[in-house]
């Protein structure tokens, strides 16, 4: 097997189901150099067990990093992915969000030196993600428009995210009015750009964290590219418990300093983890 040339960085926490779903995603990508780094935030047996059934229908190296349970420490297992994986460009999303299957080929097609690329997603309501069957990911169903409004979905703007192509892709691309922003959900860098502004900043919680790595990414003078109607993805519904409003305050507390002193490097982030990874 030829050693992978791309790193897909996956966060999750018990959605056994939905990380599922999203493992047969990659499993269906036209583009097979890559590696899966599951940054698993503390979840139980049942993750495991998904991700040990998956290892053995598929040729693509898997490497499951876990910590314990201590609340919401996304940043902190993200920081120990990045540490754990093992070529020079990575790719971050989550365990709940199925990829089609160009989406590895579109980070790797369209990565450039001194950028970051910034997709998005198109979200799913529950009745639908309920449905998707390994055979609609397959057959890439699941990201058809015609399929998911026979489903039920309304009809809005934001289904070209799944439909654009050529000159209307490009064009949707370059004048969408969202910023090129470090999503969590659908971005990727160079490995060597993380480690320069020492990764995710641990002490943040939900709300931000993802873009807070963007901003200093941009302070150090890497750019965002806007690839949101290119690099497509579906996200399955799910509740987010873990949400208040007190680590969102907090958050944009720090994304505010982050911003008026143009901070590059935090200091909480990969260098305090070297050494404390677990595989």
């Amino acid at each position: 097997m030829k050693s992978p040339t791309i790193s897909v960085i996956v966060s999750t926490y018990n959605q056994p189901d939905w990380l599922y779903k999203t493992l047969l995603g990659y499993q269906y990508q036209r583009f097979d150099s890559f590696e899966i780094i599951i940054a698993d935030d503390g979840s139980d047996h049942r993750t495991k067990s998904v991700i040990e059934q998956f290892k053995t229908q598929t040729t693509i190296p898997i490497i499951h990093v876990w910590h314990e349970d201590r609340g919401f420490q996304k940043t902190t297992i993200l920081n120990k992915a990045i540490l754990a994986s093992n070529t020079d460009y990575l790719i971050f999303t989550d365990g709940d969000c199925i990829p089609r299957r160009d989406f590895v080929a579109v980070h790797h097609q369209k990565r450039t030196l001194h950028y970051f690329l910034s997709g998005g997603y198109f979200k799913l309501p529950k009745t639908i993600s309920d449905l998707i069957t390994e055979q609609d990911i397959k057959t890439q169903a699941c990201f058809d428009p015609k399929w998911l409004l026979n489903l039920g979905l309304k009809k809005t703007f934001k289904l070209h995210k799944l439909c654009s192509k050529g000159i209307k892709e490009k064009l949707l691309n370059k004048y969408t009015v969202t910023k090129a922003t470090w999503n969590g959900m659908n971005s990727s860098a160079w490995k060597k750009d993380i480690m320069a502004v020492n990764g995710f900043d641990t002490r943040m919680q939900y709300g931000g964290e993802d873009r807070e790595l963007g901003e200093r990414l941009v302070n150090n003078k890497i750019k965002g590219l806007q690839i949101r109607y290119s690099a497509i993805c579906v996200h399955l519904f799910h509740l987010r418990a873990y949400k208040n409003e007190a680590m969102i305050i907090a958050n944009k507390n720090i994304r505010a300093r982050t911003k008026k002193e143009k901070i590059i490097k935090t200091p909480y982030g990969i260098e305090t983890l070297k050494g404390a990874v677990k595989l």
